[in-house]
C-alpha cells in the first residue's frame, strides 16, 4: 500500500485528489496539510511514502518543505505555468517528480506509483517549462558540474535513452519505445546518471538540452 500525504492550501484541490486516490486499491491517503510547515510535521508523524506537494502555500512554501523531507520521503511537486520560476528550485530541493496542477486523474495515480517505486517522473509540459526557465537562469544558478566531454562518452543507446528521458517519458514508456525491458532502461538511466554526474533524471533533461538533444519548444 502506497501511503500518500496531500499538501495544498486549497481544500477543494485536496478533496479532489483524495477522491481520485481513494478509488485506487493500492493507494491510501493518510493525511492532508494546508501549508508547508504542517506538511513537514505530518511527514514526521505519519511517515508517508509520497507527498503530493503544492509549491505556493502559506507559512512555509512547498520548496523549503521539500528540502526538509526529500531525503527520506518521495515528493511529487505540483506546478503551474505561471509558477515556472519555482520549478528549478524544487528540483534542487530534491523533488522526485513534477506535474501540472490540472493533471488528469490517471496521470496523477501513475505518477504516484512511479515515484513510490523509486523512479522519477516529469510531465512533458513541465519539462518544456523547466528548459525554458533553465535557459533564462545564470549558469551558476542551475547547472551543476558535469563531464567535460558532454555526451561523447555515451553509447548510442544511452544517447537514445537520454533523448527519451528529456521528452518526459517514464522508464516503462522508454522500454516500450525501444522494445527492451524496463530493467534494461533502468540500467541505462543509472549509467547516464553516473557518466553525466547528474543527481536525478531531471538534471538529465538539462544535459540533454546542453547537448542539443531537445529544446524548450
Amino acid at each position: 500500500m502506497i501511503r500518500v500525504l496531500l499538501a495544498d492550501d486549497q481544500r477543494a484541490v485536496r478533496t479532489g485528489f483524495r477522491m481520485i486516490l481513494d478509488a485506487e486499491p493500492d493507494i491510501e491517503v493518510v493525511g492532508e496539510a494546508g501549508d508547508g510547515a504542517d506538511a513537514v510535521r505530518q511527514v514526521g508523524r505519519l511517515h508517508p511514502d509520497v507527498v503530493v506537494m503544492d509549491i505556493r502555500m502559506p507559512v512555509q512554501d512547498g520548496i523549503s518543505a521539500t528540502a526538509e523531507i526529500a531525503s527520506g520521503t518521495k515528493v511529487l511537486v505540483l506546478t503551474t505555468f505561471h509558477l515556472d520560476e519555482y520549478v528549478v528550485a524544487a528540483l534542487r530541493a530534491g523533488a522526485s517528480g513534477f506535474l501540472l496542477k490540472d493533471v488528469e486523474a490517471a496521470k496523477l495515480v501513475e505518477a504516484i506509483r512511479v515515484v513510490s517505486s523509486g523512479d522519477a517522473i516529469v510531465d512533458p509540459a513541465v519539462t518544456r517549462v523547466l528548459l525554458d526557465q533553465f535557459t533564462r537562469l545564470p549558469a551558476t544558478a542551475s547547472r551543476e558540474p558535469g563531464p567535460a566531454n558532454g555526451v561523447d562518452g555515451l553509447t548510442p543507446r544511452e544517447v537514445e535513452v537520454l533523448a527519451l528521458v528529456a521528452r518526459g517519458l517514464s522508464n516503462a514508456e522508454i522500454a516500450a519505445a525501444l522494445v527492451v525491458t524496463e530493467t534494461t532502461v533502468k540500467t541505462h538511466v543509472h549509467h547516464l546518471l553516473t557518466k553525466l554526474n547528474a543527481r536525478d533524471r531531471v538534471q538529465l533533461v538539462i544535459f540533454a538540452y546542453d547537448a542539443g538533444l531537445t529544446s524548450p519548444s
